[in-house]
């Protein structure tokens, strides 16, 4: 079997098995919130009466950054962390690697199942959030614009940040912990310096995707936007996708030469 078709049956096969996994519902419920929180501020709107911020500003500025800024990071860890992982942890490794599929398509495979997944679940709150605050735009085909490059750049960041906590599940034995420093300290604080130092973060690259249709006083996700010195758009694609190659090559590579001890 060629490392595509292996590839294909892994992904297959634990796409199948996330339905019923207690990390789907749990990362469900968590995604569930800034669903929960958009109805919410919805209704106080309809309470309020007319006035107060629209439904897509309040959307691009309040749920978006939600997502951005800490959801998608979440599900990347929990996910990209656990391809390795959680083989190692629950002893069967040994019955994966010894099927006649290569290590390679095993980290494809389940790379591609956990990425869906996550896509699944952001993209399902994401469109129900949007739908809820939007209503009276629906018509508005800017508004649908912003939908649209909000779903990318979100995928866009499941995608590398995925790719990079498999890469550190594959080498790393306490990948959570430093996945958490890597989201909540390196992210989080690095993409604000100023200067091409931002440009080390893969935020740096999603907030430049977002930027040229946010600019200006009331832009979207304008507080996040403080001292971004903006790559093209072009360049930020190439960027996050180069990223995100190059960590499932590092970790498909480190896998098939790699011996794990269950005993450690």
């Amino acid at each position: 079997m060629n490392t595509v078709d292996a590839a294909r049956s892994v992904f297959s096969f634990f796409w199948f098995a996330g339905r019923k996994a207690r990390r789907t519902r749990l990362m469900a419920a968590l995604g569930a919130l800034p669903v929960l929180a958009a109805l919410a501020i919805q209704v106080q709107r309809w309470v309020a009466g007319a006035g107060g911020p629209d439904g897509v500003q309040i959307f691009s500025n309040v749920i978006l950054a939600f997502y951005l800024q800490f959801l998608v990071l979440v599900l990347a860890l929990f996910y990209g962390t656990s391809v390795v992982s959680e083989e190692v942890e629950g002893k069967t490794l040994t019955y994966l690697t010894t099927r006649p599929i290569s290590k390679t398509a095993i980290i494809l495979g389940k790379y591609a199942a956990y990425a869906a997944w996550s896509a699944i679940l952001v993209g399902a709150g994401v469109l129900l959030s949007f739908l809820i605050l939007a209503s009276g735009r629906l018509g508005d085909p800017a508004a649908w614009g912003i939908l649209a490059k909000t779903l990318i750049v979100l995928l866009l960041g499941l995608l590398v940040y995925t790719a990079i906590f498999t890469l550190a599940g594959t080498v790393l034995k306490k990948s959570v912990l430093f996945g958490l420093f890597f989201c909540f300290g390196w992210e989080t604080i690095v993409q604000y310096f100023p200067g091409s130092t931002q440009k080390l973060t893969v935020m740096h690259y999603l907030k430049s995707i977002l930027k040229p249709e946010t600019s200006g006083p009331g832009g979207l996700l304008s507080f996040l936007y403080v001292r971004l010195e903006p790559t093209s758009v072009i360049v930020s694609v190439l960027m996050l996708l180069l990223i995100a190659a190059a960590a499932l090559a590092a970790a498909s590579a480190l896998f098939s030469r790699r011996e794990y001890l269950f005993d450690e």
